[in-house]
């Protein structure tokens, strides 16, 4: 594995990586921060590398990343609260009230994951928004798979309660 050139083991995985680092800090320039991090420690332990999922191997890196420059902060708040908004595709096959309806929704959900734990956020962002298995999850987060299981499973009852909340208000007016 330590053959491969960093060209073909990260690079491929920036956009991944990118995602799941701006889900974490919450913020487009502190995501790139960390993943630059991720990128330099990557190069660095490339040799190391004897799993055959770089993607998994390197967003490891990311978090571990991220989790460093917590540790470093002496104020000892909480990473950035906002959250660059990012550009949905448009879909051009729906009218106008669909699509504002459509946005409002991604709008939501983003919302509602934003308001997770750290630790319940990461593990719903690579399970739903990066498509990882609960195998290549706890490789990443460096937690058994059962505990991965427990975490989605909390996270999307979270999340879950979080989306029914406005819903609830709406049939309530």
């Amino acid at each position: 594995m330590a053959s491969r050139g960093f060209e073909e083991t990260v690079l491929p995985h920036l956009d991944a990586a990118f995602n799941y680092a701006r889900w974490l800090t919450r913020s487009d320039p502190d995501a790139e921060d960390v993943v630059q991090d991720a990128c330099v420690r990557a190069l660095r332990f490339l040799p190391s590398l004897r799993e055959p999922d770089a993607r998994a191997w390197f967003l490891a890196i990311v978090r571990n990343a991220w989790y460093s420059r917590i540790a470093r902060r002496t104020t000892g708040s909480e990473v950035s609260s906002s959250i660059a908004a990012t550009v949905e595709p448009v879909d051009s096959a729906l009218d106008p009230e669909d699509l504002l309806s459509q946005q409002q929704a991604v709008a939501q959900v983003r919302n509602a994951i934003e308001q997770l734990p750290a630790d319940f956020r990461e593990v719903i962002v690579l399970r739903e928004i990066e498509g990882f298995s609960y195998k290549q999850i706890a490789a990443v987060v460096n937690i058994p798979i059962g505990t991965v299981m427990s975490r989605l499973a909390r996270a999307r009852e979270r999340l879950a309660a979080v989306l029914k909340a406005p819903l609830q208000m709406e049939e309530t007016r």
